[in-house]
């Protein structure tokens, strides 16, 4: 053992006690060098870079710095010589010197460390000091793969285009962009197949520019190429979807009207469809059905659609299935089709969807938008095509299906109860009263529609209007007020019921308040034209001829072609002086109405104020052709004609007028007299003798009868003399009577009977009493004293205001062509 004094020296020697006079230099040894705190050249330590990239190795003490140098570097301790260490697990230190050759640093290469960073190159791993990277290299535009992808591409475009131009309803330009893209892709098979296998052909492109321009040349009507075209298609084997377009050659034998041939494809595409596709099977078999109903195969359609209202039903095949049984006349299968009908799943739900449940103001917005967004609108469009199947078959089946009408619509609504179409149930029994309407059993109808005056507020507003409306045409108005004040009273907001409100107050003469309940009507609902219709009445009788105006040529613009409507804008021209508007109107009626022998008659009337005498007689002698049993037209082509000296082609029109009046003697007096003026003494010697034999008494036949026997020098001239003086002294006998205290009245019905003619005799008009060339007094009287038992069969125009039903039909539509009716109930 050391002694203690031995240890105490050895371990002073290493101790340096610090100078007592040395307190100025407070911070020496602040700038002695530590290698141990060189960081600037980590990279190029061998050892830091190998402790580094090793997870398990020691950093061995670091050394003094080896400029330029990678390998290892001796030591400098204070406890050994100076040696070299080798890494941790006694691997062979990478990027170290071995047998005199540095090994490249590949491990960080990635990383953008390089050996000329190590020369004290700057970082750079993307490589942005060398610069932009070279331009791509240009494709050759002149080698054949880039020609035929071009071609393609020309060819995809020209059937796009094509596709466009059918859609914006351009079908000829749509053929020609087909054609020119069949032209382009033929160009390009030709030139692929010059450097390319046949298996390289693009199979899709040639059949989308085929199944094109078949589908073009369908759409032009040109059905003979368009078939050629599937033709090409569906015998290419490599297609292999082409059998399906034996549908579309199917259609096409069907716009042909050759049924057989569209059966028959129908059956080829159906057999060449799989199950998976159960849609387009259900499709194709309808079309085979509707196929089969165009051939009079009643049995077979039949077969058709019970197959898909068995495997998948819907509304149209359902009302198809019930058409071939009512063809057939099956009633017992009529009603099963029918159930089946109504059991078609709607799958539209508008009660629950759209009701708000709490009062949340952002749910109720959204519910507001949603509304009336197309899927709403799908939906409405499915209720209402579902409710116009069912209630049309109704109407069909309803008078075949039981011993009576009113039987099989009962029927008919008691199915539609016990569905999920019950709100059909009533519109039914409205349709049932309509038929009686139009079957003319009126108190059928009136006891129909009373059973619906304790029924809801919509269902009680449209039974109260059409009774109104019956009871209106029945001229009933105090029951027509009270069912219109029902109507009113149970929905405000029904524009029909306030129509009929103010056409029982229009009936009374209360035009202004009439007007109000029409305003109220178009309030409601600005296109309901009986309204608007009746509001310009209103006017009219208002003698506000402005107001009446605007308003029919505001529904003008909503029925251009309402033959009503320009009668009355007509008119209303007529009222105001302008009679070149009112010709104007005229024409655009008669070439809605070119029939009408009232309107022709008008045009002719205005024509021959305006002194256009050869356009007046051109319209009444089309009105005269389309009803030859108008007085006033009669009697005016009868005036033209002796006015005209053509007195022989006026015969025809006055033996005419006799013909419909055959006790008025003025005509056959007419007809005598032209006989005469034409120069045929003869044969008015003998009509006049007939006319004396009618009417004995009549005092201007016996006068001519005396001049034409003193002319020809007749023996007979005696005889009628005598007579001819005792009719007048008949006459004067009355005379005296009328003077003696014979009121007015009695004196106007004898003057006026035509059996005894007045001393001024009878005057046919102004026009005859102008005629040149006698002096003699003229046979008839004016127009204005026609009996008055003749009526117009058409009558004048009628101002009476238009009805309001709860629907309007064809019927009514119809009833339009009719100047001067009233629309008709549904």
């Amino acid at each position: 053992m050391m002694p203690f004094n031995t240890v105490y020296r050895k371990m002073m020697q290493n101790v340096h006690l610090a100078p007592e006079n040395d307190e100025d230099d407070l911070y020496s040894g602040y700038n002695d060098y530590n290698p141990m705190f060189d960081t600037e050249d980590l990279e190029n330590d061998v050892a830091f870079q190998q402790a580094a990239r090793t997870s398990y190795g020691r950093r061995p003490p670091v050394t003094a710095k080896i400029p330029g140098s990678a390998s290892s570097r001796p030591l400098a301790t204070g406890f050994g010589p100076k040696t070299t260490l080798p890494s941790s697990m006694g691997r062979p230190m990478t990027g170290g010197i071995q047998d005199g050759v540095s090994r490249p640093m590949t491990a960080v290469q990635a990383a953008g460390y390089t050996k000329a960073a190590m020369r004290g190159s700057s970082f750079d791993p993307l490589g942005q000091a060398r610069g932009p990277a070279p331009p791509l290299e240009k494709k050759n535009s002149d080698s054949p793969e880039e020609k035929l992808r071009q071609l393609e591409k020309k060819v995809n475009e020209l059937v796009e285009e094509s596709c466009v131009a059918n859609s914006c309803g351009d079908l000829k330009l749509a053929l020609e962009k087909a054609k020119e893209a069949g032209r382009q892709e033929r160009e390009l098979l030709r030139q692929r197949e010059q450097i390319t296998p046949p298996e390289n052909i693009n199979l899709d492109l040639t059949y989308s520019v085929l199944l094109n321009l078949a589908s073009q040349y369908a759409a032009n009507e040109m059905y003979a190429e368009a078939l050629t075209t599937y033709q090409v298609i569906v015998k290419n084997k490599m297609f292999t979807s082409g059998g399906i377009l034996k549908v579309n050659m199917g259609n096409i034998y069907l716009k042909q009207r050759n049924y057989s041939k569209a059966i028959k494809f129908y059956r080829m595409a159906l057999d060449q469809i799989t199950s998976a596709h159960k849609e387009m099977r259900m499709k194709i078999m309808e079309n085979i059905g509707v196929a089969f109903i165009k051939t009079g195969q009643y049995v077979d359609a039949i077969s058709s659609f019970e197959d898909i209202m068995s495997i998948s039903p819907n509304l149209k095949a359902g009302f198809n299935l019930i058409l071939c049984y009512f063809a057939i006349g099956n009633g017992e299968q009529m009603k099963k089709a029918f159930k089946k009908l109504i059991a078609v799943p709607l799958e539209v739900d508008f009660d629950d969807k759209y009701i708000s449940l709490n009062d949340d103001l952002h749910t109720n917005l959204l519910l507001e938008a949603i509304k009336n967004d197309s899927i709403s609108q799908m939906e409405r469009e499915r209720k209402s095509m579902a409710e116009e199947y069912i209630m049309t078959a109704a109407k069909l089946i309803a008078p075949v299906i039981e011993t009576s009408f009113a039987v099989g619509y009962d029927w008919c609504v008691d199915a539609v109860k016990a569905s999920h179409y019950v709100e059909l149930a009533n519109d039914l029994e409205i349709n049932k009263a309509t038929t009686y309407l139009r079957q003319q059993n009126f108190n059928q109808a009136l006891e129909t529609l009373k059973m619906f005056e304790k029924k809801d507020s919509r269902v009680k507003s449209a039974a109260a209007t059409n009774l109104s409306f019956l009871y209106y045409l029945g001229n009933e108005l105090a029951q027509a007020t009270n069912y219109a004040d029902l109507a009113v009273n149970s929905d405000r907001y029904n524009p029909a019921a306030l129509t009929n409100k103010g056409n029982t107050v229009f009936a009374n003469g209360d035009y202004e308040k009439a007007a109000e309940f029409y305003k109220e009507a178009l309030r409601n609902d600005s296109l309901c034209t009986e309204a608007l219709y009746n509001l310009g009445l209103a006017y009219k009788k208002l003698n506000r001829i402005d107001e009446a105006l605007d308003f029919l040529l505001k529904l003008h613009a909503i029925l251009p072609n309402s033959a009503q409507v320009l009668y009355q804008i007509a008119s209303i021209y007529e009222i105001m002086e302008d009679p070149n508007q009112a010709i104007e109107w005229l024409l655009q009626l008669i070439s809605v109405v070119p029939t009408d022998p009232h309107v022709l008659s008008k045009l002719g009337k205005l024509y021959d104020n305006e002194g256009d005498k050869s356009q007046a007689f051109h319209y009444y002698y089309e009105s005269y052709r389309y009803f030859p049993s108008n007085i006033e037209v009669i009697e005016w082509l009868g005036a033209y004609y002796i006015d005209t000296q053509f007195c022989e082609k006026a015969i025809e029109y006055f033996e005419r007028a006799a013909l419909i009046l055959p006790t008025q003697v003025k005509w056959q007096l007419m007809v005598a007299s032209c006989y005469r003026r034409s120069g045929n003494y003869q044969k008015a010697l003998e009509k006049y003798k007939v006319i004396h034999r009618k009417f004995p008494e009549n005092v201007e036949c016996l006068r001519f009868l005396v001049r034409l026997c003193t002319d020809m020098g007749l023996k007979e001239v005696q005889e009628y003399i005598t007579k001819l003086k005792k009719v007048e002294k008949l006459k004067e006998i009355r005379e005296q009577r009328i003077k003696s205290g014979r009121d007015g009245s009695a004196r106007n019905r004898r003057e006026g009977g035509g059996d005894s003619g007045g001393t001024k005799g009878e005057r046919l008009s102004a026009k005859l009493k102008a005629l040149p060339g006698t002096n003699e007094p003229y046979e008839s009287r004016s127009s204005k004293e026609i009996d008055a038992s003749y009526i117009d069969p058409l009558g004048p125009q009628a101002e009476r205001p238009r009805t309001a039903a709860r629907k309007r039909t064809e019927e009514d539509d119809f009833a339009d062509e009719e100047l001067g009716d009233d629309l008709l109930p549904e």
